[in-house]
């Protein structure tokens, strides 16, 4: 046990001078991690809605205009709306971009009947916009049409009954009708209420913050085969052989020193963006260091994967580089995995960044322990698996 530990401090103690390998594994996981952040938290749902603004031309005022009008004002869409007071004056806002979209009313719009339309016009690139904007009108003239023909089957109803001889307070019934309907279209409603999947949402920053974490661990495993290659190649690993260590105590030593390391990295990488970046890795701080072990052992173990079956540290640096960049693609860790296609998402599933990602995301947004076992369970037997094979691996090569 004495030799395996002071194997695994030896290997510490290589990396922690190597200034290289500490500026990749160390400096840029966190540079990558604001970056990204901050760029594309728009995709995660937390940028603000860009402003629109819509110019407006009606040929005549109306209840329905106006409340069209007061919708658009509503701050929850962030559209602001200006009324033209001519189509002249619309189509220089347009001309001069002073509004983003152009909306041209004509006279008896939203009346039965009525079949000119209104003219929903764009600047370029607002395209989305204008579509949004034509939803709108077209909404509420339905709901106008609607409304109105419900209200003209009432009094139709009501007039036949008054014909049959009972007796109908027309005038009455006409003005309840007008107030029910004026207080439904008038109150607002939130029919829709948006929730995350976990008890809170998680962040672009959070989510990268995840991310570059199970990439560039993954990247120890590149490491530690480097490592190993370069004893070998310095005949250090020969003079170890050459004392009572075997070749078992040898691989535990690289192993142990491979996972310590990554503990460590993970460690530093979570303390700095929790200060650095305000990033929130959950409430748990067991669950976070739990599945950070588990990931840790099974990175170790592929990192004794690429000591043997590489044949040099050209090959192992060749080999090591090239599965992590597949492995972060397909695992996630470049873009959310909420954008791949169902195909990818199976894929993404034979990867361990994305078991480490995926973990790490439901403990930031709050899980349950039971979730997080079957990761774990995952990362033991692949570290396991990988200990086994390059142990069998290793012991058939002249080292």
């Amino acid at each position: 046990m004495r030799s395996i530990l002071l194997i695994a401090q030896k290997d510490l103690k290589v990396l922690l001078k190597d200034r290289k390998a500490l500026l990749m594994l160390l400096l840029m996981p966190i540079l990558l991690t604001a970056i990204l952040g901050a760029a594309l938290k728009g995709m995660m749902g937390e940028a603000s809605m860009p402003e629109t603004i819509v110019g407006v031309y009606s040929v005549e005022s109306n209840a329905l205009m106006d409340n069209v009008l007061n919708s658009l004002s509503d701050e929850s869409l962030a559209i602001t709306a200006k009324q033209a007071t001519s189509n002249q004056q619309l189509e220089q806002w347009i001309e001069k971009k002073t509004v983003h979209v152009g909306v041209h009313v004509p006279q008896g719009w939203g009346m039965e009947g009525q079949d000119e339309r209104v003219v929903v016009r764009a600047i370029a690139g607002q395209e989305p916009a204008a579509m949004v904007i034509r939803q709108f009108f077209e909404t509420h003239a339905q709901t106008s049409n609607t409304v109105a023909t419900a209200t003209r089957k009432v009094m139709e109803e009501a007039a036949l009954t008054q014909a049959a001889g009972k007796e109908v307070d027309m005038g009455m019934l006409q003005a309840r009708i007008g107030e029910s309907v004026q207080h439904v279209v008038s109150k607002q409603h939130d029919y829709v209420q948006e929730k995350s999947v976990g008890e809170k949402p998680v962040s672009a920053m959070q989510y990268y913050a995840a991310a570059m974490a199970a990439m560039f661990l993954l990247f120890n495993a590149m490491q530690g085969g480097k490592s190993f290659h370069k004893e070998r190649q310095m005949e250090t690993m020969a003079r170890l052989l050459m004392t009572p260590i075997s070749v078992t105590t040898l691989l535990a030593g690289k192993f142990l020193g491979t996972f310590l390391f990554a503990l460590f990295q993970f460690t530093l990488f979570m303390f700095a963006t929790r200060f650095l970046l305000q990033v929130e890795w959950g409430a748990n701080l067991e669950q976070t260091v739990f599945i950070a072990c588990f990931y840790c052992f099974a990175v170790a173990g592929l990192s004794m994967i690429v000591a043997s079956f590489t044949s040099s540290e050209k090959t192992a640096d060749v080999v090591g580089s090239l599965g992590v960049q597949v492995m972060a693609l397909l695992g996630g860790s470049m873009l959310p995995l909420s954008l791949f296609p169902d195909a990818l998402r199976k894929i993404a599933m034979l990867t361990p960044n994305s078991w480490a990602l995926t973990s790490f995301t439901s403990i930031m947004s709050g899980t349950e322990w039971s979730v997080i076992w079957r990761a774990a369970a995952i990362f033991f037997a692949i570290g396991l698996v990988a200990v086994i094979v390059s142990g069998v691996k290793c012991k058939r090569q002249v080292l």
